[in-house]
């Protein structure tokens, strides 16, 4: 592992695309689609032969030397790798553009989960393709949070971290994880793939169980581990399972509500229990928050005509209200089977506006999960508290504790920054969009569904879904744009810009 992270990070992300390859071709030789078989078993054979050549030619060199490199390495990954998932994607469907399936892929690889498909226009390789670049991309940010983001204090870490964004979070501690970024890139691949895999592996189990088909089962796993919302039939609640389905699934995605559920690799940045980590129980208050306070205004509503109410009909709008919270919370996007009983329960008029928000708000700081990060809202939220507290008693003292005090101060600052910056960018991309010919609402959903890298937004919560494939080549490169920079964000590209980084 420590031989392969040396290699140049781009080269070693496109091998093990070109390797991954073989599970659609498979696949499809078993299903005896040979076109589809033919068409990713080339693309494999074709990447892992140039990758192998560029390697060696690059063999010489020493790659990987700082942490600020294998930043702009992923960014890069994120341009570049779509390109080549994209081949064998483009050759197997023959009825579509590169550019479709370039988009389609960066889609997937970002883990945003729009697609320009519909289901049954694709085989059943087409979207186990789909769903395993998601998964990846899925691996690539849990890996990456912890080899390249921590140490540069950015992704969310700039919040606690003493440091400014793009530099050392401590002169020592920070100077130990910079010093060699390969060998760290090696050690946290080697304890997280293993989790990332096993729990993968659970789910798709508990799916069979409960009466999915193993390949459906296999991409409702994978797409909830990276909580990317792929389908090929639509999502769960489409799919043989049902609500045992759905119930297996909301489960997993309390993953991506923190890091801790799963590594306390950055344990040092953030509370070291989960009952205490402020991302968690903020995740957990809005999860069930949101879903109470839709299902009592039906009783309230109805509390002045003495209307009678079906209990069932009740109890399945809560459930359905519950899984959407935390499914768009978590930026995945599965919608419920109990979504319109939601939306008839409670009168919701406007769901869109509701969904959109929890997407923005979004999961944990290092999970697959995109948005404004649920750290960075609760740093806004204890400098918010502190400042009434202050209007009420101008002489107190707020909490103890160096944390506290770091995330107040410090941290809700960089916290109000990023979230200007977010906003000024669904500003600018819904302008790009406008300029396309999108009517506003449209223009919208579709620059928040890519920043937050919660692509079904386009589908449910807009009036009309928006339709990727009937865009235009410009509309469809400004939402991949979008995407990429939801997914590193945009701290992290104006770090990349900054002349002191690269003086290391």
């Amino acid at each position: 592992m420590t031989s392969l992270a040396r290699m140049p990070l781009l080269l070693l992300l496109a091998g093990l695309a070109s390797a991954s390859m073989i599970a659609p071709a498979a696949v499809a030789l078993a299903e005896e689609s040979f076109h589809d078989a033919r068409s990713f078993f080339y693309g494999g054979i074709v990447g892992l032969v140039l990758t192998t050549l560029i390697t060696i030619a690059q063999a010489t060199r020493r790659h990987n030397r700082t942490a600020s490199r294998q930043l702009l390495a992923l960014l890069a990954a994120f341009v570049v790798l779509p390109a080549v998932f994209a081949v064998p994607f483009h050759e197997a469907v023959r009825t579509t553009s590169f550019l479709n399936a370039y988009v389609e892929m960066v889609s997937s690889f970002t883990t945003t989960g729009s697609t320009l498909f519909a289901p049954d226009r694709l085989s059943a390789a087409e979207h186990l393709w789909r769903a395993q670049v998601g998964w990846l991309g899925g691996l690539l940010m849990w890996v990456a949070a912890a080899a390249i983001l921590a140490p540069l204090t950015l992704g969310g870490f700039e919040v606690t971290a003493s440091g400014e964004p793009g530099q050392s979070v401590a002169a020592g501690s920070a100077r130990r994880d910079m010093f060699d970024p390969s060998q760290r890139l090696a050690t946290t691949a080697s304890r997280l793939v293993p989790v990332y895999v096993g729990l993968t592996g659970a789910l798709w189990l508990l799916l069979l169980i409960a009466g999915d088909p193993p390949l459906l089962a296999l991409i409702h796993a994978m797409s909830t581990l990276a909580t990317s919302g792929i389908s090929a039939v639509a999502g769960p609640s489409q799919a043989p399972s049902g609500m045992a389905g759905e119930m297996i699934i909301f489960c997993f995605l309390f993953f991506a509500l923190s890091r801790l559920t799963f590594s306390g690799d950055t344990r040092g940045l953030t509370r070291s229990r989960l009952r205490d980590d402020p991302e968690f129980r903020m995740g957990l208050l809005i999860v069930l928050a949101l879903p109470l306070t839709l299902f009592l205004r039906h009783w309230i509503a109805a509390f002045d005509v003495g209307a009678e109410q079906n209990l069932g009909a009740g109890l399945r709008a809560l459930w359905g209200g519950l899984f959407m919270s935390l499914s768009f919370l978590t930026t995945t996007g599965f919608e419920s089977g109990d979504w319109s009983a939601v939306r008839f329960w409670s009168g919701l008029e406007t769901p869109g506006v509701i969904l959109m928000g929890l997407a923005i708000i979004g999961g944990g700081v290092a999970t697959t999960a995109g948005g404004v990060k649920l750290l960075r809202i609760y740093a806004l939220y204890l400098a918010g508290v502190r400042e009434m507290e202050k209007l009420v008693h101008p002489h107190s003292v707020g909490r103890s504790g160096v944390m506290a005090r770091r995330i107040r101060r410090q941290g809700a600052f960089v916290a109000w920054v990023f979230f200007m910056m977010f906003a000024m960018s669904i500003a600018a991309i819904s302008l790009a969009f406008a300029l396309t010919g999108l009517d506003f609402e449209n223009a919208m959903v579709m620059t928040i569904a890519g920043l937050t890298n919660c692509g079904p937004l386009i589908r449910v919560a807009a009036e009309q879904p928006v339709i990727l494939n009937e865009l235009g080549a410009t509309a469809k490169m400004i939402y991949a744009g979008a995407m990429v920079l939801g997914r590193l964000e945009l701290l992290a590209i104006f770090v990349l810009l900054t002349p002191g980084i690269w003086r290391d």
